[in-house]
């Protein structure tokens, strides 16, 4: 991955996967948590992210299990995965943070 902004799917996707272990469904639901509803992913496009993850080192298969005769696939933050996490977080909360004094607000300060 490069040094430019990460999608904010894959930064939803990759903070779902910071809480544990988790299958494509999990993932899902996680990620319209944690974003109030905003974002609803659909199952073609986390697989296609999570693929993409996958070869870029960000996340790995943790493990399988069959569930009613199909096939659920748990996945799992790597180290390198964290890491970028981390440094996105990062680098979004300085942005907003410079936003928000530049607005005269105080962070987490309702406008």
């Amino acid at each position: 991955m490069t040094n430019r902004a990460m999608q904010e799917a894959t930064f939803l996707i990759l903070t779902a996967l910071a809480g544990g272990s988790r299958h494509g469904y999990g993932i899902i639901t996680d990620v319209e948590q944690i974003s109030s509803g905003r974002v609803r992913l659909r199952a073609g496009t986390l697989y296609a992210a999570l693929d993409r993850l996958r070869l870029d080192g960000l996340v790995s298969v943790d493990r399988e299990e069959i569930v009613d005769n199909r096939l659920r696939r748990y996945y799992r933050l790597t180290p390198e995965g964290s890491r970028q996490l981390a440094a996105e977080a990062a680098r979004v909360r300085s942005h907003a943070t410079t936003a928000l004094a530049r607005l005269g607000l105080a962070p987490g300060a309702a406008p």
